[in-house]
């Protein structure tokens, strides 16, 4: 028989609260010296999976549908949070939405998931893209924000949280500072970073500012950011959020696409945003909740 490991601790979060569901996963795990984060809905505990896929996986096998983290027990608390924007703190990619507007929605978000799936290089996709808006007015993208986009559950109480507890918060996203300057205002974020969208004062002119702000540029900006990147929480579901996911101490995937979910440590599935609360260690009754 495994013994669980005491250097690591496993924090599983459930789709819904069930507390005969949770005991059933707190079984099937083995955990140990199990401590309630939210009755009936997160626990976390020493087990003997090294690893959140393996633990994931028995769930799943099990009928259970839960979001699992194994984490060692140092430093759990980040200092840095750093988050992808478009299908991450939001649950849209803007550029396909200002491309609904455009009347090329279709063409531009097969391009969008060939890049987030890895199959196509970042720079070349945003330019290709960016040149379909070409001629879109500016009032549109104000529209567009007011229209098509919505802020994830559990993101403004993740932002909230971490800040009441002395953490850095930022916004670093392949998207358009347009977007990202008003989803940090919605959603407490302290900065943010993204890409230009250029315009003649009237209308976009389907061309994007240099440098491009894509998969190093994150990584850049989450080393800029803090001391130890073991420091950091970093979310993303793209391959462009590849690199800063996987340097950080947690990182997450959140709905992400396949090579995302597979490299990134732990895995946001079935639940919100609240649960990288969770998987750090906060207990629900710690949360800094924001309408």
């Amino acid at each position: 028989m495994s013994v669980p490991s005491i250097d690591t601790i496993t924090t599983l979060v459930l789709k819904k609260r069930n507390p005969e569901q949770l005991q059933a996963a707190q079984t099937a795990l083995g955990m140990m010296g199990a401590k309630t984060l939210s009755e009936g809905l997160a626990i976390e505990g020493a087990t003997s999976h090294r690893d959140s896929h393996t633990a994931a996986q028995l769930l799943q096998s099990l009928g259970i549908e839960a979001d699992v983290s194994v984490s060692t027990t140092e430093n759990r608390r980040k200092t840095l949070l750093i988050c992808d924007m478009d299908s991450t703190l939001i649950g849209e990619e803007c550029i396909d939405e200002l491309a609904d507007f455009a009347g090329v929605k279709d063409r531009v978000s097969a391009i969008t998931e060939r890049a987030m799936r890895g199959e196509i290089g970042f720079d070349g996709a945003l330019r290709e893209r960016v040149n379909l808006l070409k001629g879109l007015p500016l009032e549109t993208l104000q529209t567009c924000f007011e229209q098509r986009i919505h802020i994830n559950p559990g993101a403004k109480t993740l932002c909230a949280t971490m800040k009441a507890f002395g953490a850095k918060t930022m916004i670093v996203s392949g998207g358009f500072t347009f977007f990202s300057e008003r989803v940090a205002a919605a959603t407490g974020f302290e900065t943010h970073q993204a890409n230009i969208l250029l315009d003649d004062e009237s209308r976009l002119t389907g061309n994007v500012a240099d440098p491009i702000l894509g998969r190093e540029a994150k990584l850049g900006a989450m080393l800029a950011n803090v001391s130890d990147p073991l420091n950091a929480v970093a979310i993303g579901d793209g391959a462009n959020d590849l690199a800063m996911v996987t340097a950080a101490g947690l990182g997450v995937a959140y709905y992400a696409k396949p090579a995302v979910a597979a490299a990134a440590q732990s895995a946001v599935r079935f639940t919100d945003l609240r649960t990288v609360l969770y998987f750090q260690g906060f207990s629900e009754d710690e949360f800094v909740e924001v309408g």
